[in-house]
């Protein structure tokens, strides 16, 4: 009873191949930090190409758009949270802040649409990240 079946046999060698993987904390960290990075670690590919595309041309016509990238202000909690959301897309906003893009263009017809688009990028980001991290605790498949 104890013999090992071609199915017992498939199902030892599996785990090693799960070996290579990330842990949930590094996959937590690479798709927080680049849009489908986590899901690509796990062999997603699919996914990890659609989400990136999707955020990131989420992003770039928010900046298009005229739309701000806010600077961490305690002061007011509304552009506190703005920011948070936004850096939630962190290495895309990291860049686009270096380049001297997201100065928001306030007398713009589209600045609003331009801060939806930049706050619901990285929101959306956040929600990845969780699918991501599901997918390496094993949660999902």
């Amino acid at each position: 009873m104890n013999q090992p079946t071609k199915r017992g046999t498939a199902a030892r060698v599996a785990p090693a191949a799960d070996e290579t993987r990330l842990g949930v904390g590094a996959t937590t960290v690479l798709a927080l930090l680049v849009p489908g990075a986590g899901h690509a670690s796990h062999g997603q590919t699919r996914k990890a190409v659609t989400f990136f595309v999707v955020l990131m041309a989420m992003f770039v016509f928010g900046l298009m758009f005229g739309g701000r990238l806010f600077p961490l202000q305690l002061s007011d909690p509304l552009v506190f949270l703005a920011a948070i959301a936004e850096w939630a897309i962190a290495v895309p906003r990291l860049i686009g802040a270096a380049a001297g893009f997201g100065a928001g263009r306030v007398v713009a017809d589209t600045y609003e649409y331009g801060n939806s688009f930049l706050i619901t990028a990285g929101l959306l980001n956040l929600l990845v990240v969780l699918d991501a991290r599901d997918l390496a605790a094993g949660r999902k498949s």
